[in-house]
């Protein structure tokens, strides 16, 4: 990742589709067309695992699995395993740009498993040694999550800590009762895994052959709520019932007054140090199959993470414990040799993370909305950076560009404008767009709201908030214009990326 270069920000579930959500299917290809012909190396991606309550990527059931949401149900009515009719039956929604989570999962969930169905009544038809050959090569983790989604809907949804404490404490005897019991419904989750990960392998072998290399997106924590901690249970700071002693977080800060409280559980370091380290090595593995490159959501807990009562109603009464630190970035640079990484390494730095982030070797993150705050000094100022960075001109949790220059203080703006050389705020967004490609940043990730020139209205999430519009964008099919993917192009090529 040292060469120069350009990419872009765009979730899967922003892409064009008819489904109610961006989907693995010919809306993708086209977008990695749009981006071979706008002379962009990488698409980043936010993370792809199953979400659930809050509709969060960054709270999924499984730090392996795939959203089933993203499985393009037209490549399943290609291999006959549903109908034209049946896809024309679903009100997939009507605003074509937004993402529609009530419908799909009222929806979503009867089409796979009627194409599920179809696969059971001719499987050698339909790829059987291929689907076996899947589970075999993914057991690991497959069959865990598989039980733990059957467990799920057998218990009509409640999270694993209100099973049945002989399920809660994975009893060997109970395990293989439900197995038994469950063993449909266990297979149908492989199945949707197996077509999941396929699609997804199809894609980014297309985007490898168009020269567009993925940048994948893995939050620090797992789901309190999730297959991982369920499994895993000894590797995270639970008490002797399997409930949280202690959730990850962050502490108060001007934009919130109680902090943020995550909830997720907290890992026992000592406990993974002790294996070499090897659930983070198997999933870092995971990740190097799934992406070109991989960025690790809140780096800065290596070091240091907030730790916070499970009890708290906020995040105040929480304080810093120190982590792993180079112990284990030695262990993934030694286990993993040209593992390509991204730190995201934003939020309350301290000289010691900054050490830590310089003996990993991964490039840090810049964000230029960061950069204009007029009350202090900024290492987010484009002529403070290093080469060895990515520079973006802000993240899914950010407002987008034209958004910032309507909702930041006014003494901020003013002196983005004084850097920029702006004028007109209106044009705020190709100003960020072309201070971050002519810096000195190796890489420079550009969100799709900004190309496009998009308000508050585009804005992926909003941290510290459920619910709302957050994580409901999606990409008009009509914004791939051959003039904008031009523009693009010229842009990065003058800025000789």
């Amino acid at each position: 990742m040292s060469e120069r270069s350009a990419g872009i920000l765009l979730a899967v579930s922003s892409l064009p589709s008819h489904y109610g959500i961006g989907t693995f299917g010919e809306a993708a290809r086209r977008w990695i067309d749009f981006l071979k012909e706008a002379g962009q190396k990488y698409w980043q991606i936010l993370p792809l695992g199953p979400t659930g309550w809050g509709d969060s990527p960054y709270q999924s059931f499984s730090a392996f699995a795939i959203s089933p949401y993203s499985i393009d149900p037209d490549i399943l009515r290609d291999q006959g395993l549903l109908t034209r009719e049946e896809l024309e039956a679903v009100p997939w929604g009507i605003k074509p740009n937004r993402v529609y989570y009530s419908t799909l999962y009222a929806h979503r969930g009867k089409l796979l498993r009627r194409a599920f169905a179809r696969f059971k009544d001719n499987p050698s038809a339909h790829g059987e040694n291929a689907f076996q050959g899947f589970r075999g090569k993914n057991a690991a983790w497959l069959n865990d999550y598989s039980l733990f989604m059957a467990l799920k809907r057998h218990n009509k949804g409640a999270s694993w800590l209100e099973w049945e404490e002989k399920l809660r404490f994975r009893e060997e005897k109970t395990l293989v009762k439900y197995q038994e019991k469950l063993a449909e419904d266990i297979e149908y989750h492989s199945w949707v895994q197996f077509q999941a990960h396929t699609q997804w392998e199809d894609i980014k072998a297309y985007a490898n052959s168009n020269g567009v290399s993925i940048i994948g997106d893995i939050p620090i924590y797992v789901a309190l709520d999730s297959a991982d901690t369920w499994s895993n249970s000894g590797l995270f700071q639970l008490d002797d019932q399997r409930r949280p002693i202690r959730v990850a977080g962050c502490p108060p800060d001007p934009f919130a007054a109680g902090g943020q409280l995550w909830g997720n559980p907290l890992y026992r370091w000592d406990v993974l140090e002790q294996s070499g380290y090897g659930w983070w090595i198997f999933r870092l593995r995971t990740c190097m199959q799934l992406y070109d490159v991989t960025r690790i959501d809140h780096f800065r807990g290596f070091e240091s993470y907030y730790s916070i009562p499970a009890a708290d109603k906020d995040a105040s009464r929480g304080e810093w414990v120190k982590g792993p630190g180079l112990s284990f970035i030695n262990t993934i640079n030694r286990e993993l040799p040209g593992a390509n990484i991204i730190a995201e390494d934003l939020g309350y730095l301290t000289t010691e993370v900054r050490e830590l982030l310089r003996a990993s070797g991964y490039p840090g993150m810049k964000v230029l909305q960061f950069a204009f705050d007029s009350r202090e000094s900024s290492d987010y100022m484009p002529h403070t950076f290093e080469r060895h960075c990515v520079v973006y001109t802000g993240t899914h949790d950010n407002p987008t560009s034209l958004g910032w220059f309507k909702t930041a203080r006014f003494e901020d703006v003013v002196l983005a404008r004084e850097y920029l050389g702006l004028r007109d705020i209106r044009e705020g967004h190709w100003a960020f767009i072309r201070s971050a490609l002519s810096s000195v940043a190796d890489l420079a990730i550009i969100p799709m709201q900004d190309y496009l020139g998009l308000g508050t209205t585009g804005r992926m999430n909003t941290p510290s908030t459920t619910g709302g519009n957050n994580w409901r964008w999606r990409m008009h099919g009509e914004a791939l214009q051959g003039e904008l993917a031009k523009k693009i192009e010229h842009l990065t090529h003058i800025y000789g990326r």
